[in-house]
């Protein structure tokens, strides 16, 4: 087993494979039970399920949290269980949106998991790079920090004053370059992104089509990558450490799309947590600058905030949406 030495402790963005490695076959692990033993054909998952998968998905992603501790230190513990709280939060914000898509595709509910399974490997996929790009750039310019908290502070004025707002999906420039250079099914095929059907050119032969169900799959997609350029940043803020920022968000997202059916279906009732998510985005920003003044603001006061704006939101929401309703 010599010959394994060099790369299991070996280091790959500054920690040794070897840790890298654990985290990728935890979710590898927890990606293969979860298509290929919970969710083997397409049915309706319902709110008690999705609360039920989610708080596993949240479990292991506290137990992680805990081996991290042990392995690289309490800061470190901190630090991840800070950036996961923050990735979960704001992608809240982003359950709002896949719940518009699905609707405007007239998604049914049994083939909403499908999509949001294969939307997670684009996540890992894309968050990966990111985060890798954004690393870089933090080595090699430390001023980039800077860059990233102003952007946050922006970002977080900007959810704060802003009203309601609904994206305008039939116009999204996504859509209409894949409406323009695919050929697309009128309906759905099933659970099926691709389909071969009849080629009207060619008698006898057939050609590829994209369904509605792939158009669907790519919007969620993009609409993370948006998304990602909020919270990859925020993260950052916290710590500028790859497997701190990478692991707690990818483990975020896992929980949070566990927990879709769930929110989706009470998303009413989180009405002002987008206000919440802005002061987080604005106290993440600022302290990169209060930091020259009075020093780095210690780890536990960031997950003091977070905690404390986001469980501040969900109150404040569930007492104005009930009393709105009553």
């Amino acid at each position: 087993m010599d010959f394994l030495e060099p790369f299991l402790f070996g280091t790959f963005l500054g920690k040794e494979a070897w840790l890298w490695l654990v985290f990728l076959v935890i979710v590898a692990t927890l990606l293969i039970l979860d298509l290929g033993l919970l969710h083997r054909s397409s049915r309706e998952i319902g709110i008690r399920e999705s609360v039920v998968l989610s708080a596993g998905y949240m479990a292991i992603a506290l137990a992680f949290g805990g081996w991290v501790w042990v392995e690289l230190g309490r800061e470190a513990g901190l630090e991840y269980i800070t950036g996961y709280l923050i990735e979960w939060s704001l992608s809240v914000d982003n359950i709002f949106v896949m719940a518009l898509i699905f609707g405007f595709f007239a998604i049914p509910r049994e083939y909403q998991h499908r999509v949001l399974f294969w939307g997670i490997l684009g996540v890992i996929v894309f968050r990966a790079v990111l985060i890798g790009v954004g690393a870089t750039l933090v080595q090699e310019f430390s001023w980039i920090l800077y860059v990233f908290g102003a952007f946050l502070v922006f970002t977080g004025i900007k959810m704060l004053v802003r009203g309601d707002h609904k994206p305008d999906l039939a116009n999204n420039p996504l859509l209409k370059y894949l409406r323009g250079h695919l050929r697309v099914t009128e309906t759905l095929e099933g659970q099926s992104f691709f389909v071969r059907k009849p080629d009207p050119a060619r008698p006898g032969k057939t050609v590829r089509y994209a369904t509605p169900l792939f158009l669907c799959l790519m919007l969620i997609e993009g609409a993370d990558l948006v998304f990602a350029v909020d919270s990859v940043p925020a993260i950052f803020a916290v710590t500028t450490d790859p497997f701190i920022v990478y692991t707690s968000n990818i483990f975020a997202v896992l929980g949070l799309r566990a927990l879709y059916f769930a929110l989706a279906a009470a998303i009413h009732r989180f009405r002002y947590l987008e206000k919440a998510l802005g002061l987080i985005l604005v106290f993440v920003g600022g302290k990169i600058f209060f930091a020259d003044i009075l020093g780095k603001i210690p780890t536990e006061i960031s997950l003091g905030m977070t905690i404390g704006l986001l469980a501040g939101g969900v109150a404040f929401s569930l007492v104005k949406t009930r009393s709105a309703r009553g």
